[in-house]
């Protein structure tokens, strides 16, 4: 080969090269999913904090410190948000007064990029709004709203959470019920994997018919509480100040949020599972009340042929 065709075909080859390890960095980094985590935090007597700046956070996933790559006060995000209403036998007396303050929840939420679904559960489930920011179609189906006796709690999580996971945005699930799940297909473990998985928020509005009843559900009710909990969303008993109280407190809630966005390095390897936790180092030990899903989970790497 002619020394000047050699130089060429050389400078071919590193070019070829360079592209390459070009194109390896560049998918690398592809790969690397964004996790967002939405934080509340409130002081010791329940008042909401703003204010706070990126460096006042530290954040952990199974113990080991990430670097905050996003940081937002109030998220623009688009908000999914479904309402779902128990209409078994015992609570379906309320359903007037249910549609009437979810009407009153729609109108006072939606932004123009938000969308909002309605169901209703009692023996089965059923999608009686599909996603949507018009108040009339909102409207129309709180309006067909019917009782039944058995209540499928668990399976309108689970539907509700894989029907929000295929959405862009922010992703809330509020809940009015008892907490009193008897149709038991899907299971309390199920449920909250579905929500985790598909990074749901849940908001529980416990709506206990009775208090002093010897037929309540203190189980259900704990359900509801610590399906709020790990999932970073918030529970309320309605009979304090009402559906409309309950409703301006999960608007509240929502509009006060901090996302935490970062890209996991040095990740603990083969869990399925990763524990996420926020704090505030700043504050003082009890200062601040700290809100946020407590991890997520990974879909499993296939296997190399």
């Amino acid at each position: 080969m002619k020394p000047g065709l050699r130089k060429a075909a050389c400078t071919i080859l590193l070019c070829l090269a360079a592209f390459g390890a070009a194109a390896q960095q560049t998918t690398f980094r592809v790969d690397v999913k964004l996790v967002n985590v939405f934080v509340n935090v409130t002081d010791s007597n329940g008042a909401i904090v703003g204010g706070l700046t990126r460096d006042d956070f530290a954040l952990f996933e199974d113990g080991r410190p990430q670097r905050i790559a996003l940081f937002e006060r109030q998220s623009e995000m688009p908000l999914n948000l479904t309402l779902a209403i128990d209409t078994s036998g015992s609570v379906r007396k309320d359903m007037t007064a249910e549609a009437a303050a979810g009407r009153r929840f729609a109108k006072a939420i939606l932004r123009q990029q938000d969308q909002m679904s309605v169901m209703q559960f009692a023996t089965t489930v059923r999608e009686l709004t599909p996603f949507t920011n018009k108040l009339k179609m909102i409207d129309r189906g709180l309006g067909q709203l019917h009782g039944d006796w058995a209540t499928a709690l668990y399976d309108a999580i689970d539907l509700a959470s894989r029907r929000l996971g295929t959405r862009q945005g922010r992703k809330v699930l509020v809940l009015i019920s008892d907490g009193d799940d008897t149709v038991k297909n899907t299971t309390y473990r199920q449920a909250l994997e579905a929500a985790l998985r598909n990074e749901v928020m849940i908001y529980s509005l416990i709506d206990v018919p009775i208090v002093a009843s010897a037929g309540r559900d203190i189980g259900g009710e704990h359900a509801m509480i610590t399906l709020a909990e790990q999932t970073g969303g918030k529970y309320f008993y309605v009979d304090q100040g009402g559906l409309d109280k309950a409703f301006e407190q999960v608007s509240e809630d929502l509009r006060t949020q901090y996302l935490l966005g970062y890209y996991p390095r040095n990740q603990a390897p083969g869990l399925e599972f990763h524990h996420i936790q926020v704090t505030v180092p700043r504050s003082a030990p009890g200062a601040f009340v700290i809100r946020n899903r407590t991890g997520y989970y990974v879909e499993p790497t296939p296997a190399s042929d």
